[in-house]
């Protein structure tokens, strides 16, 4: 599974979510958007983190941890 953070810099909420995935035992891709715009146009979050699995936006900022792993068991 692609895992992707969109990120901005000096993110808080990014760092939260980055630990999650970390205490799950998920590898991930960070991706700041303020260097790779072009991720912006294909998901258009407004607010960061944004979460992409496998090329789906799946959430925008901090999702409950629940949530998350059953996502993540979903698309596994």
């Amino acid at each position: 599974m692609k895992v992707e953070i969109l990120t901005t810099p000096d993110c808080v909420n990014c760092s939260i979510l980055e630990k999650m995935l970390d205490d799950i035992g998920v590898s991930y891709e960070k991706i700041d958007v303020t260097e790779k715009p072009e991720y912006l146009q294909k998901y258009p979050i407004y607010t960061a983190p944004g979460l992409v699995l496998n090329g789906k936006l799946e959430f925008t900022g901090i999702p409950k941890k629940e949530k998350l792993v059953e996502k993540l068991k979903i698309v596994k």
